[in-house]
């Protein structure tokens, strides 16, 4: 995504959420009763639910928390459309209710709670997925609470972004009855939590049987890794690098040029040491190897 687009639905993120926030005295009884203090329960499309759970890869094995939860759909869906478990968080004692109603009604209790609890003060620790529809201001206040969360943790919002902290996925959902905000359509954003990894790792690989000593300077934003490698006496410039919650790949040219230079790097991040694959070289010429790096100096800054 373009830094213009993203900065384009970024201010409609926030245009939509200003337009959630509505004074009760302009409501009807009906609505003063769905929400707290003077902010109007509005749902999530079922539709949106839908995308948002696929592009999480729920599945049986995974804990969702919803933070917000409302009538209780995304916790019910999970539970009844994917096999997963969870519990949802309100405020609302009158939304509680309907969503244990809910609940009920879909055959889930043993699979979906929902509890009384302020979304700040909740526990995050159990959930393999989160999902929000909250104001951009509060999803921010959140995220050093989500990004301290293992790597892999799957986090899912409707319409409002994460700041500065870029989604991995995004969605453009048609929803004709939608009339909040993006009048008939909706905005689905996906992150995956990323390990931690900068900082100055070492490692060695050993090529032709001579081993050769390798330095890796990583600088961190969030899931995006820029820096320098060293092999052997050349250093060279990383490409920009993402990381997939633990997962981490680059691939660069020792010699400037000269395609048997070629290192393409894959490996798992587990805490200080990353453990995976060197291959040298392309074509049939290329040799794999193993590559084992060693976190050496942590960085402090990191994000």
């Amino acid at each position: 995504m373009t830094q213009a687009k993203w900065l384009l639905q970024a201010a409609a993120g926030v245009a939509l959420a200003l337009a959630l926030v509505v004074p009760l005295t302009v409501l009807g009884a009906e609505d003063k009763e769905r929400g707290v203090g003077d902010v109007v329960y509005v749902p999530t499309p079922q539709v949106v639910v839908d995308e948002m759970l696929r592009m999480a890869k729920i599945g049986p094995k995974d804990f969702i928390i919803d933070l917000g939860s409302g009538d209780g759909r995304m916790v019910i869906t999970a539970a009844k459309k994917f096999g997963a478990q969870g519990f949802g968080v309100d405020l609302s004692d009158d939304l509680l209710r309907e969503a244990r109603a809910n609940a009920k009604i879909e055959g889930v209790v043993d699979r979906a709670e929902f509890r009384k609890q302020n979304l700040f003060e909740t526990d995050l620790k159990q959930a393999t997925v989160l999902s929000t529809y909250l104001l951009p201001e509060m999803n921010e206040r959140l995220r050093p609470k989500i990004l301290a969360l293992p790597p892999g943790t799957r986090v899912v919002a409707h319409d409002y972004h994460m700041g500065e902290w870029k989604p991995d996925m995004q969605q453009t959902i048609p929803v004709p009855e939608k009339i909040v905000g993006t009048a008939g359509l909706s905005y689905a954003y996906l992150w995956i939590v990323p390990a931690k990894v900068a900082g100055r790792w070492q490692s060695e690989i050993n090529h032709g049987g001579k081993p050769i000593q390798c330095e890796f300077d990583l600088t961190q934003t969030y899931q995006m890794l820029e820096g320098t490698a060293k092999i052997g006496a050349q250093t060279v410039k990383l490409p920009d690098t993402r990381i997939v919650a633990d997962q981490i790949s680059f691939a660069v040219f020792a010699k400037a040029g000269d395609a048997s230079s070629r290192h393409e790097f894959r490996g798992t991040i587990k805490g200080s040491v990353i453990e995976g694959t060197v291959s040298v070289g392309t074509g049939n010429t290329q040799k794999q190897m193993p590559w084992k790096a060693a976190l050496t100096t942590p960085a402090g800054g990191a994000k």
